[in-house]
């Protein structure tokens, strides 16, 4: 594991160009500092991005069943995060920082840029969505089945709590769109 800069994860998002058509999102449900190996970024809570293979191609087990052409992006974070039956939650002692998020958010937008994969609910999904669809997130809390909910909800640009999802694929639009370059 080590730290990565932009510039040099576009260089290795060119050579994985084609091998890679979807991103997941997820917590550690660690602390802010300690890095899992079965996502191939994780970002700390101060918002450093560490690689965890040279080959972006790389299969990890970060998503079940769909790690295959996948790239998991990891947020370093939510130690103690507790689900309620009744959908409320707590994101523990080390909630996703600000920082985690907007660098979450330009990572997407470069990797996507460069991979040319859409920055969309089809191809850049939190594990709670997929979790959604294949039978195991959030939809599913208070069955046998629920399993992941990371990156339900996040606080977005207003402090108000929307779906993790949109707020990190619309910061990600957002930053694609804007006139400075994602990689200086």
């Amino acid at each position: 594991m080590r730290k990565i800069e932009l510039q040099e994860l576009a260089q290795l998002a060119k050579s994985a160009k084609g091998g890679i058509d979807r991103i997941y999102l997820h917590w550690t449900a660690g602390h802010y500092n300690t890095l899992c190996l079965d996502y191939h970024l994780n970002i700390t809570g101060d918002g450093d991005l560490y690689l965890s293979t040279p080959d972006l191609r790389t299969v990890l087990a970060h998503t079940w069943m769909r790690n295959t052409g996948a790239l998991g992006l990891a947020l370093c974070c939510c130690a103690d995060a507790k689900i309620y039956p009744d959908g409320s939650f707590n994101l523990g002692t080390e909630a996703p920082t600000c920082w985690q998020i907007e660098v979450c958010a330009r990572t997407i937008a470069l990797l996507c840029d460069v991979l040319e994969v859409a920055i969309d609910r089809e191809h850049v999904l939190t594990h709670a969505e997929i979790g959604d669809i294949d039978g195991y997130g959030p939809a599913f809390l208070g069955t046998h089945q629920f399993e992941k909910w990371d990156l339900w909800y996040l606080r977005d640009y207003d402090e108000a709590w929307r779906s993790g999802g949109d707020v990190l694929r619309g910061k990600a639009n957002w930053y694609l769109g804007t006139p400075q370059p994602l990689v200086i």
